[in-house]
């Protein structure tokens, strides 16, 4: 039986590619884990008394501090991250339940 040369090839390229992917992936899960609290903490802090009472006063003040930015203070950014995460999150649920049954 003949060696084939450019089968083999092509697997290994597949193969390198998804094990890079696969080490990326786990990096980004790590860096998501780190940021837990800390996007626990905001999503706690958007639409809260203290939210809100630091809108009010961001809007009352004249000249803004300088290099001080508030899209936080929006309603719709953080909003927006806190859906983009639960669509992430259910994302990777069902991408990793396909995974699981049908072992890829």
């Amino acid at each position: 039986m003949p060696l084939n040369a450019k089968r083999i090839g092509e697997m290994e390229d597949i193969m390198n590619e998804c094990s890079r992917a696969m080490g990326e992936l786990g990096e980004q899960l790590d860096r998501l884990e780190a940021l837990r609290d800390k996007m626990s903490e905001l999503f706690a802090y958007y639409g809260s008394e203290a939210w809100y009472e630091d809108r009010e006063a961001w809007d009352a003040v004249g000249e803004k501090p300088e290099g001080l930015t508030a899209g936080v203070l929006s309603e719709d950014l953080v909003y927006d991250g806190i859906t983009e995460v639960r669509d992430l999150a259910f994302r990777m649920i069902e991408s990793g339940t396909d995974i699981l049954k049908n072992r890829l």
